[in-house]
């Protein structure tokens, strides 16, 4: 069935979805001839798990790769297309391995929101009847222009979690305890850490202002109480990389230089100038800095292990500028 549309669909694809991109049209030619030579065979990325009853995971990117493998375990191949924490989502070109690998998903993950809207036409171009497709903006109830790193959003994390374990289940009904067993696991013991943490922060700090360079941190920096001052207009642009206001610039760099926020967190992947001018203000104002990132960094870390680590980061930069 997943072979028998591929060629058809991406050709349609490569006349209709990226009209007027010479490069891209060039790219996706040369991936219509290495999948009409090599048919719809395995992915050559990174799995995990296998074996005869097999079923395979698609992830967009190793954010929610990252969960699904830890729900899966072994008997289910898990690959996660974009590792590279380098990476852009939202200008990746998808290569041949990655349009066989969706063609091949019982189980694809796509981000949504306009993140990545390259996943979803490679999904589109090979509709196939029994694949299950887990939108997170669509599961969210989210669209173009909402916040789309939902995963620094601990709500929409746990729903993410449940709509894959379910999909599991409704994919291979015969190993359903099994995959329950494993959401229990990954919820009580995988990310104990991490909530753990969450609730201590949000015990000793909340209310602490804050300020961030980016919309990333909002959702993470709400669920944990503090107090953000900065901008969202600031934060979105340096997000999207579009120009920010003389207004805004100066307001955040007010911020530092007034001591209006205790803490400055930026995101170490995106350092334009204006970011690290905000974050030489807080630094010659002994402005605590901590940081984050938009991807597993570094890509081998699981899910939990990052957002442990930047919390653990977070909440010593707290303590240094309150002595709580």
């Amino acid at each position: 069935m997943r072979s028998q549309y591929l060629r058809l669909s991406l050709t349609i694809w490569y006349g209709h979805a990226v009209p007027g991109s010479l490069e891209k049209r060039s790219a996706l030619a040369a991936l219509l001839v290495i999948l009409a030579a090599a048919g719809c065979g395995s992915p050559a990325a990174t799995e995990t798990g296998g074996g005869a009853s097999a079923f395979r995971v698609v992830a967009a990117e190793n954010v929610w790769g990252s969960i699904a493998e830890q729900l899966a375990g072994p008997g289910v191949a898990v690959t996660s297309i974009i590792v590279n924490p380098s990476t852009d989502p939202h200008d990746y070109s998808p290569t041949a391995a990655d349009a066989r690998a969706m063609a091949a998903a019982d189980v694809a993950i796509v981000n949504g929101m306009g993140y990545d809207n390259w996943a979803s036409q490679l999904i589109d171009a090979n509709p196939v009847s029994d694949r299950t497709v887990i939108d997170v903006g669509d599961l969210l109830r989210l669209t173009d222009g909402d916040n789309p790193h939902q995963w620094y959003n601990p709500d929409s994390v746990q729903t993410v979690i449940d709509a894959i374990s379910a999909a599991y289940r409704d994919t291979n009904p015969g190993r359903a305890k099994y995959f329950t067993a494993q959401k229990k696991h990954f919820e009580t013991v995988s990310l104990e850490d991490y909530g753990a943490l969450r609730a201590e922060i949000r015990r000793r700090f909340a209310g602490v202002p804050v300020g961030y360079s980016e919309s990333i941190f909002q959702p993470l920096g709400t669920d944990l109480r503090l107090r953000l001052v900065t901008p969202y207009s600031f934060t979105n642009a340096v997000t999207e990389g579009t120009e920010i206001s003389a207004k805004d610039k100066q307001a955040v760099e007010r911020q530092a230089q007034r001591h209006l926020i205790d803490v400055w967190v930026f995101n170490s992947q995106n350092v334009t100038p204006d970011i690290q001018r905000i974050n030489a203000i807080s630094k010659q104002n002994h402005i605590p800095v901590a940081t984050v990132t938009e991807t597993l960094s570094p890509a081998s870390s699981s899910f939990e292990q990052w957002q442990v680590a930047q919390l653990r980061r977070l909440m010593a930069a707290l303590h240094r500028a309150t002595g709580r």
